[in-house]
């Protein structure tokens, strides 16, 4: 069977899915005008064939593209070709692309992205039946059908004979499905989501190297750093770096010495961590996470330099349709009491006090800390301040997670910490503390970002992220780059949907973040409660044991 023009990238480790499939009674009655705005959507977004495929290098533009197998066919060809451009032949007999032939004559092979070999030529030679003669024709190259075959009217090159292509092999007798929901889309919602695909992958391709990436978080992450056809190479110790490498690398789980080369060489470093929205489960129990940041210009939780976060937000360069959208995926979050762990909310009772605060305690050696909480580095040290500030008001201490399952440090003796909080509050979800306070007091948690999500006040004692844009009272140093006031929908915008990258745990594909919320509202997890999370829980209840008794 013939594949459709428009199909999923092969992620690794995703489910077989199809985007679309044979339907002999689908038939649309598009005019011209539509279907011209079908070809401008797929020029525009590069989308069709396998456009996840190999970029290899080619000559500088103008040159001639040739895919012909038959070997006849190809010589009578050659021999009437224009002498003064340089000739790309396509191969696809190799499983990799190469480049062979001679200083006039390029042979590329393998899986190759057409729209990069199109993109510079000014003619292509191709057999009648290929797809790549639509996608030329789609781009504006002259094409040249050889033989018979389902495209050989786009040799005479005209916009009716486009129109026909399109309509007959990307529109009737198919049928577009959402991979996500299994609901239909359009054909232009069907470019639409190869163009996200396509995007991710590009931004991917140049990354050389993945670094400090433990064995149990590659599955999830491999798709979301994947380039096309190669990678992400995850590595251990990276091999010599080079002028112009770019290396992706999860700082926190690199050997110190390798990292201390790194940054001493001359690659690019992209960092890596985990999203906003991550799991229904705790990294530090071997949970992978479903969403992850890559940022080349810093981290976001880092305010001694810019971050792309920051930047987006500095920016602010938000089309009405990004705020709108990120407005409705607010209500979704809400909604749903989806936080960075889980989903889901339950009432709590309130006690007869006026004013209740929320203080989240943290990791005190998170990254996030050490660089954005400033003067304040222990959560007793943040209870104190809360405290003072407020000595009135009903407070509730919510030890993290991490800190709770015996992982990570900041635990706080509860007799010390009741002589500061009114409660000491475990087992309730953070959202549904959030829904029950009036104000959320932060170091640098994300917590204070969900609390702004829920439309709650919020101060912060550190410099977390989402500080310094008029959306918060700030006690820590705000850097002077952060001048812009910002709505909280365009934080949303910033934050959730441009900076972050989401996996489906039910496709294993790359999606959107509501595609994301929903599945962890749902229960969908994409990953089994294996040996290694059962023995790092187990692990995290010795080490709690332990400090309790030495603590006694």
């Amino acid at each position: 069977m013939t594949a459709p023009l428009l199909r999923i990238p092969p992620f690794p480790n995703a489910r077989g899915q199809s985007l679309a499939q044979p339907d002999p009674n689908m038939e649309l009655r598009l005019s011209d005008e539509e279907v011209d705005q079908i070809s401008y959507a797929l020029a525009r977004a590069k989308v069709g064939g396998t456009y996840w495929g190999g970029q290899p290098a080619l000559p500088p533009s103008p040159y001639i593209l040739t895919r012909l197998t038959d070997s006849n066919v190809r010589a009578d060809i050659f021999s009437k070709l224009r002498r003064d451009l340089p000739v790309v032949s396509w191969s696809c007999s190799a499983s990799k692309s190469s480049r062979g032939g001679t200083a006039r004559h390029y042979l590329v092979r393998g899986t190759l992205d057409p729209w990069h070999l199109v993109n510079g030529a000014v003619e292509v030679f191709v057999e009648a039946d290929d797809e790549l003669a639509l996608i030329a024709a789609i781009a504006g190259v002259p094409v040249t059908c050889v033989g018979s075959g389902r495209f050989a009217s786009l040799s005479t090159a005209n916009a009716r004979a486009v129109c026909d292509s399109i309509r007959r092999w990307a529109v009737n007798g198919l049928r577009y499905t959402n991979p996500f929901t299994g609901a239909p889309l359009t054909v232009i919602e069907a470019i639409e989501l190869c163009s996200f695909w396509r995007k991710l992958i590009d931004s991917n391709r140049d990354i050389s190297a993945a670094v400090g990436f433990a064995f149990w978080k590659r599955p999830t992450v491999a798709p979301l750093l994947w380039g096309g056809m190669s990678g992400p190479p995850f590595v251990s110790k990276p091999r010599s770096c080079a002028a112009g490498d770019k290396v992706a690398i999860w700082k926190s789980r690199t050997n110190p010495a390798t990292l201390a080369k790194l940054e001493a060489s001359v690659a690019d470093l992209l960092e890596v961590e985990d999203g906003f929205i991550r799991s229904t489960g705790l990294g530090a129990d071997c949970v992978p996470p479903l969403s992850i940041i890559v940022d080349r210009l810093g981290v976001y939780f880092d305010p001694t330099r810019p971050s792309e976060l920051e930047l987006a937000i500095q920016e602010g360069n938000f089309s009405a349709d990004i705020r709108d959208r990120a407005k409705q995926l607010r209500a979704l979050i809400v909604e749903l009491g989806v936080s960075k762990y889980g989903a889901g909310t339950a009432p709590i009772n309130r006690s007869a006090f006026a004013r209740h605060l929320l203080v989240p305690g943290q990791v005190e050696d998170d990254r996030s800390v050490i660089c954005g909480g400033g003067a304040v580095s222990t959560n007793l040290e943040l209870l104190r301040r809360v405290r003072d500030s407020n000595p009135d008001a009903y407070i509730i201490y919510k030890p993290h997670p991490d800190v709770e399952a015996g992982h990570r440090t900041g635990a706080i003796p509860d007799e010390l910490c009741l002589t500061l909080a009114q409660s000491i509050v475990r087992s309730s979800s953070i959202s549904s503390l959030i829904d029950m306070v009036d104000e959320v007091h932060v170091n640098t948690s994300l917590a204070g970002f969900e609390a702004l999500l829920r439309g709650k006040k919020v101060t912060t004692y550190g410099v977390p992220f989402y500080a310094g844009w008029g959306l918060t009272h700030d006690f820590g140093l705000i850097p002077r780059r952060r001048t812009a006031r910002r709505t909280i929908d365009e934080l949303v915008a910033a934050t959730l949907l441009l900076y972050p990258r989401y996996l489906d745990p039910v496709t294993g594909l790359p999606c959107p973040p509501e595609i994301l919320i929903q599945r962890l509202a749902e229960g969908a997890t994409g990953r089994k409660s294996g040996p290694v999370i059962q023995l790092r829980r187990l692990q995290g209840r010795v080490n709690l044991a332990i400090s309790k008794i030495l603590a006694r």
